[in-house]
């Protein structure tokens, strides 16, 4: 599918990987751009950044968790500006902590957001998609939906299931002629890594980069993308020596385990 002037809806959109994705796309000729997080303020700094480029935007603050007002939100949305063709799930909340000194309500909050939102979401497009018989899904995974990092336990299962998640919905979905991707960046220069105690030893990428990249896997038609040589070697690395690889991680962890919480 080309995805020029088409309707984008992009999760997460108010900063870093989202925010990037969305001014990436806008670059490449989408029609109208959805914009959706909790944030107004940065939506509607985003949002004025892509109407400069010509793109039309709409913004909609809302809490992904909120079943009812997201089947309300999609429904709204589907009848005022016809059908979303492109679906980016990229909000995500993480904790950092030792897995000893972890809490109840931010596994829980990990949970939902991460997974129950995206599920949610995905669920009220994908059968709107499957009525027309196109579209495409991306759900924005992680290097930890591969590579599981200490400090960082429920975060890195919640992207574990993405991948999984995605690999699902591929096959399922495949025969409504809809491409499920799974979008995984190595560490990224973003407000929600500020806040994390990071592995020594591994480089950030720009969001830019991986809002290119994604946008490459779209028009090559791949199922994963990988974002960064890091990612790759660490892959790879996890497939045929993964006695080296916990050994990695237990050299680059960080050293001392301070809470940390961040959000897109």
């Amino acid at each position: 599918m080309n995805i020029q002037g088409k309707v984008a809806l992009i999760t997460g959109a108010s900063r870093g990987i989202g925010r990037a994705i969305a001014l990436e796309l806008a670059k490449q000729g989408m029609q109208r751009l959805i914009l959706i997080a909790r944030d107004r303020q940065k939506l509607t700094e985003v949002s004025q950044e892509i109407a400069a480029l010509g793109v039309e935007t709409t913004i909609m603050v809302l809490d992904l968790t909120d079943t009812v007002n997201v089947n309300i939100a999609i429904a709204q949305l589907w009848r005022n500006y016809g059908p979303i063709h492109l679906l980016v799930n990229c909000a995500g909340v993480a904790h950092q902590n030792s897995f000893l000194q972890s809490k109840i309500p931010q596994l829980q909050e990990e949970l939902s957001v991460n997974l129950l939102g995206m599920y949610t979401l995905t669920n009220l497009i994908a059968r709107r998609m499957a009525s027309q018989k196109q579209g495409i899904i991306v759900n924005v995974s992680s290097l930890m939906g591969k590579v599981a990092a200490p400090t960082m336990a429920t975060y890195s299962a919640t992207k574990f299931a993405i991948v999984g998640f995605t690999q699902a919905l591929r096959q399922e979905l495949a025969e409504h002629n809809i491409r499920v991707i799974a979008l995984l960046p190595s560490l990224t220069d973003t407000d929600m890594t500020k806040n994390l105690k990071l592995f020594h030893g591994v480089i950030a990428m720009n969001p830019e980069q991986v809002a290119q990249a994604l946008v490459r896997g779209i028009q090559n038609n791949v199922p994963e993308i990988l974002v960064g040589w890091q990612s790759h070697l660490a892959v790879w690395c996890q497939r045929l020596a993964p006695w080296l690889m916990e050994m990695i991680l237990h050299i680059a962890r960080p050293k001392k385990s301070i809470p940390h919480t961040a959000s897109v």
